[in-house]
């Protein structure tokens, strides 16, 4: 019998997805470890035209079909134009705040292949220069790409192969602590991505036999709005994205415990499948919460503004500073692989 949840091997997954760089629509190379850690466990994958992964287990009924979900895409920018400075203005990939990204070490990833590295600065970061340099705005105008070359103008630059359009990726910096803490960029949402393809390996290493054909979609657009709303099989019931929980002032998700989302910014998720999480969470002693995310969306609600006939849900592990400077706790991952291991081998929600 193997040990899960087994939380050191899904924080080495974690580990190794982060410091992949894939922005959204520069997937390939991370949604190719994906795939190969799905095919070493013998599963049936196959890739969509938008370049996402499916992978399916098959179960007793094939009439019926389930879907979970997680997103190996990131936030991310991409080059929108070569400075005369020699520095690079950038366009965001995502939602989030230009002040999230000031002073991080970036890496801008060039049409032929190439890579180089650089920072992203405020122009008006030496205090002995500019007085103002605490106070002016975090924007596109005023914030920009140090490249680490020697470049003294946009012509030394695209000598370098740079041109507008190149992905930068941001340096993930992902740590562990001694108390079961992970910080890292990109938790959202490759922590959930990490915690299926366990769930997985859990499955096929124990020759369980699910209830119901169930697919794992591994989206590769969700941080732009559309990477879960389609290849969803006409059998398909139940669909459930597996996401980051949202944490701040009035949320009841923690670092701790799984969380089960019954509203986001698209109104609220299936009540039937939320009380069956619900009711799984507490036979099974899992810590869980309940919240409503105002200013959110995933790969469910997408699927479902897509004309989907789903019951849809979200869950995922707590992660607090989302889209910024993020951190979770082994029990949060504990808690979503354990709500996950047992809802996918139970009845349909309805």
């Amino acid at each position: 019998m193997s040990t899960y949840p087994n939380t050191e091997e899904t924080i080495g997954l974690i580990k190794q997805l982060v410091s992949i760089p894939s922005p959204s629509g520069y997937t390939t190379r991370v949604i190719d470890f994906v795939e190969d850690y799905f095919k070493e466990l013998n599963v049936e994958t196959y890739r969509n035209r938008k370049g996402g992964l499916i992978a399916t287990l098959p179960g007793q009924d094939t009439g019926k079909h389930r879907m979970l979900t997680a997103h190996v895409d990131t936030l991310g920018a991409m080059v929108k134009e070569v400075k005369a400075s020699g520095r690079l203005k950038i366009d965001l990939i995502g939602g989030f705040k230009y002040n999230s990204i000031e002073g991080e070490y970036c890496t801008i990833h060039t049409a032929d292949g190439n890579s180089l590295t650089g920072t992203i600065l405020m122009h008006q970061t030496s205090v002995h220069v500019y007085k103002d340099a605490g106070k002016a705005e975090r924007n596109q105008e005023n914030m920009e790409v140090r490249i680490d070359a020697k470049v003294e103008n946009a012509e030394d630059v695209r000598a370098l192969g740079v041109e507008v359009g190149d992905f930068v990726s941001f340096d993930p910096r992902v740590e562990t602590t001694g108390n079961g803490f992970i910080k890292s960029r990109h938790l959202d949402d490759k922590a959930s991505v990490a915690i299926l393809m366990q769930l997985a390996k859990h499955l096929k290493t124990e020759n369980k036999t699910l209830p119901y054909t169930t697919h794992f979609l591994i989206s590769n657009n969700e941080e732009i709005g559309y990477g879960g709303n389609s290849n969803i099989t006409p059998e398909t019931v139940e669909y459930l994205a597996v996401d980051m929980g949202a944490m701040g002032d009035g949320q009841s998700t923690d670092e701790y415990t799984v969380s089960i989302c019954v509203k986001d910014a698209s109104g609220p998720y299936h009540l039937g499948l939320r009380n069956h999480l619900v009711n799984l969470a507490k036979s099974n002693g899992i810590g869980y919460q309940l919240d409503i995310y105002p200013y959110y969306g995933s790969d469910a609600s997408a699927a479902i503004k897509a004309g989907h006939d789903i019951v849809h849900g979200l869950i995922g592990p707590g992660i607090d500073s989302s889209h910024a400077f993020e951190r979770t706790h082994e029990t949060s991952l504990q808690c979503t692989e354990s709500l996950l291991y047992h809802y996918i081998q139970s009845d349909m929600a309805i």
